[in-house]
């Protein structure tokens, strides 16, 4: 297996290493265009699948697809990796009817897609890594999860999980690896929920959201970039991954964290009923949590970059003053 350097953002390709052809559906995203950044400054040649084509620059091109007439298999020939990033967010707008089914078909589709496109490849590409989340396990303020807990929520997101691994695990019938990986409240300037999390704070009128008590699992968006090109090399790495740091936080000490990194204070706080006024369903995302731990990667040997909350705080944060 071809190998990606991860440890680190600035650490250059081993000499000598083969470069690989590594398509991404969901490319144009928070997390896709980090990944994408560090993909190109590794040297590899990278595909974007995507529904309106770009002029291609170095080392990207831009196929188009999940539109009449697109025939993305032929442009691609054969690639060495499929990561699968597609997806309408689950951050952005109410859950409404019209919404949850925007969420739940754009993945169904894009998946299917992706699904029809390696079958007609020649040559298949080792592994698809397939973003998921840890919305499929139940919230609990007691409870631990790990990739062997077989317990899952009963609501819209764990559904939407739940359906969206099963059928990217049907490319395992054409012998290709698939990681699922299940990323937790994902921590970054330009996306994700730390700009909303942090705008009280900067208002001064930041404070505990809710009870307080409901387990925040996070992740730096660097240390899942870095999770997403560990999962591409190490073959030992298939079916669920949980990608959050191993340390959670429950909601009261997060916002305390946040709080001192950006000398704001922690005061005033927000209760339940209007969080679920203002957001309706999606209060569900802020007003419940779980604590995971990403114990297949910390068994294979991955090391965090940001391992704790005041480390990643205090690293993105500080960008923003």
């Amino acid at each position: 297996m071809k190998k990606i350097s991860s440890d680190s953002y600035e650490k250059n390709w081993l000499k000598g290493e083969e470069k690989m052809k590594i398509v991404i559906a969901g490319g144009s995203g928070f997390i896709g265009q980090k990944l994408v950044d560090f993909l190109l400054s590794e040297g590899h040649e990278i595909v974007i699948l995507t529904r309106r084509p770009k002029k291609d620059t170095r080392g990207v091109t831009y196929v188009k697809w999940l539109e009449e007439g697109a025939n993305p298999e032929n442009e691609i020939g054969s690639a060495d990796v499929f990561i699968n990033l597609a997806g309408v967010s689950i951050n952005d707008g109410r859950w409404t009817k019209k919404h949850q089914k925007q969420i739940y078909e754009s993945r169904m589709t894009a998946t299917d897609e992706l699904l029809r496109i390696i079958a007609a490849l020649s040559e298949k590409p080792s592994v698809l890594i397939n973003a998921s989340a840890i919305g499929i396990y139940p919230a609990s303020v007691e409870d631990v999860y790990t990739e062997d807990s077989k317990e899952m929520a009963n609501d819209f997101l764990a559904r939407t999980v739940h359906d969206w691994e099963k059928k990217a695990s049907i490319a395992e019938s054409v012998g290709v690896r698939v990681a699922l990986l299940r990323f937790g409240v994902v921590l970054g300037n330009e996306g994700g929920a730390l700009p909303l999390m942090t705008m009280p704070y900067k208002l001064f009128v930041g404070g505990t959201i809710g009870s307080g008590k409901q387990w925040v699992s996070w992740v730096h968006v660097v240390d899942v970039v870095r999770a997403i090109a560990f999962a591409v090399e190490n073959d030992r790495l298939k079916g669920p991954v949980n990608v959050t740091s191993p340390s959670p936080k429950r909601m009261e000490d997060f916002g305390k964290v946040i709080g001192l990194c950006l000398k704001s204070p922690h005061w005033l706080p927000v209760p339940s009923i209007l969080m679920k006024l203002a957001l309706g369903k999606k209060s569900a995302l802020v007003l419940e949590g779980q604590y995971v731990v990403p114990e297949v990667l910390m068994k294979n040997g991955f090391s965090f970059l940001f391992p704790n909350l005041e480390s990643a705080l205090g690293d993105l944060l500080t960008k923003t003053k």
